[in-house]
């Protein structure tokens, strides 16, 4: 499983980034967690307000920042 973070660096897009690795540690799931900052590849995913979460290049979550139980429930459901 492939995870993204995109977002420019705001704090919301570090919270993101932040919880999603700690979701995937929790989870037990093998994943491989990056980030996204140029706005250019962003706005490649339709993305238009970040923080935004992908998975396996499928967008599944933009412009907040979910719990971490919603987090693991995204990725456990894959």
């Amino acid at each position: 499983m492939v995870i993204k973070v995109l977002g420019p660096g705001c704090a919301k897009c570090k919270t993101l980034e932040k919880v999603t690795r700690e979701a995937v540690e929790e989870a037990g799931v093998d994943a491989v967690v990056g980030k996204v900052d140029d706005i250019m590849k962003i706005m490649d995913y339709g993305v238009m307000r970040t923080p935004a979460l992908v998975i396996d290049d499928e967008v599944v979550i933009s412009g907040k920042v979910p719990s971490k139980k919603e987090i693991i429930q995204l990725i456990t459901n894959r």
